[in-house]
């Protein structure tokens, strides 16, 4: 896809994060001669120094944001969102580990942080869009619907975390970046001497910074304990909870490999008798690669499916698109019967659902 028209009516407010990809796409919207307003989002910085549940660099975040905004000779604001993050995104990701799940934060983040309560704010100053730094690229029809389609970086498509958005979501927002890839983009920051051009992308959940994830769990939800068994249901040892556990897992089980080398990988959670199922490399692929999946809470961005058909789904971020056969059971669930059967799929990840490389909207896994 070619370079995507400007959208050259009413201010912008742009959701920038201290990133090079955020602070780019308010410089191309600079130069396109557009009003904008830079946004940081204050989301989760510990508050409570009596609980260590996760150190979130935000105060150098914050920092690199406003000197672009500076350099950029923008107008600058810190929106808090810290009560609204609570709620929507970690109230929701703890809940769904006590209940076996595995929850994706940074979906929940953009359906109803960034591209919900912040789109809601620059919508009160009266501007006319948001923008963001995601690399993915939009395209608006003549009765203004728009399709949300992947990046042109293969390596950077970020169009996964966006399944769930909305019409009326994706109508609003702007990806100037979307166009460019990486190398690109760190270039033109360069060249207008942005302080963050070098810098690193950030890696994983923010709130949890360098700490693992069963670390802050722990602080939500007490240790269980249960046996730990091997597929015929002999124990092996102990686990300290299911919840710090997912499937294809091969470290932190803490049980010795057999004389041939081989690790011990979860396999399955027995929420019922709470019991962590394990099995030895040589014998995991039998029970973690599963060609046909059960979605619930279906999510369509724009034209719903509503026959069955062949598709492509991404069933994480980092997985190439695979094909599938897509059947719809009702209004919110469907089966999906991978051609190629996916590794160590788990119960409350999110699976997106495209047309070539338009992205459709996205499923969860039962």
């Amino acid at each position: 896809m070619d370079r995507p028209p400007s959208e050259t009516k009413g201010q912008v407010l742009v959701a920038m994060s201290g990133g090079v990809d955020s602070s780019v796409a308010a410089l191309l919207l600079r130069q396109q001669g557009r009003e904008i307003l830079g946004a940081y989002m204050r989301t989760w910085h510990n508050e409570d120094q009596r609980q260590p549940l996760g150190h979130c660099p935000w105060e150098e975040d914050l920092q690199q944001a406003r000197s672009v905004a500076e350099t950029l000779q923008i107008p600058f604001s810190v929106v808090n969102m810290i009560d609204r993050y609570r709620r929507w995104v970690v109230t929701p990701l703890v809940e769904g580990y006590r209940n076996g799940l595995t929850p994706n934060p940074d979906i929940l983040c953009n359906r109803h942080i960034k591209f919900g309560f912040l789109a809601d704010y620059a919508r009160e100053l009266g501007y006319a869009g948001l923008a963001t730094g995601h690399y993915c690229q939009k395209r608006t029809h003549a009765d203004a619907s728009c399709d949300l389609f992947e990046g042109v970086d293969p390596n950077k498509d970020q169009s996964y975390f966006l399944a769930y958005i909305s019409q009326s979501q994706l109508q609003f927002a702007q990806f100037p970046v979307g166009h460019l890839k990486k190398p690109d983009v760190r270039a033109l920051a360069a060249e207008a001497n942005l302080r963050n051009a070098a810098r690193k992308d950030s890696q994983g959940i923010c709130f949890l910074g360098k700490v693992k994830i069963r670390d802050f769990l722990s602080h939500y939800i007490p240790d269980s304990p249960g046996p730990i068994v091997d597929p015929e249901g002999h124990i092996l040892g102990e686990h300290r909870g299911l919840h710090q556990f997912t499937l294809g897992q091969r470290h932190g089980i803490r049980l010795p490999s057999n004389r041939d080398h081989e690790h011990y990988v979860v396999v399955a959670k027995n929420r019922e008798k709470n019991h962590l199922v394990v099995a030895l490399e040589g014998s995991a692929s039998a029970f973690l690669f599963r060609r046909r999946f059960t979605l619930h809470q279906l999510h369509f961005i724009h034209k719903r499916i509503e026959k069955p058909c062949w598709l492509l789904g991404k069933p994480r971020h980092r997985d190439p698109s695979q094909s599938l056969y897509f059947e719809p059971l009702g209004p919110n669930s469907a089966v999906v019967e991978f051609q190629n059967p996916p590794r160590a799929l788990a119960s409350g990840q999110v699976l997106a659902l495209y047309d070539e490389k338009c992205l459709l909207g996205g499923g969860i896994y039962v």
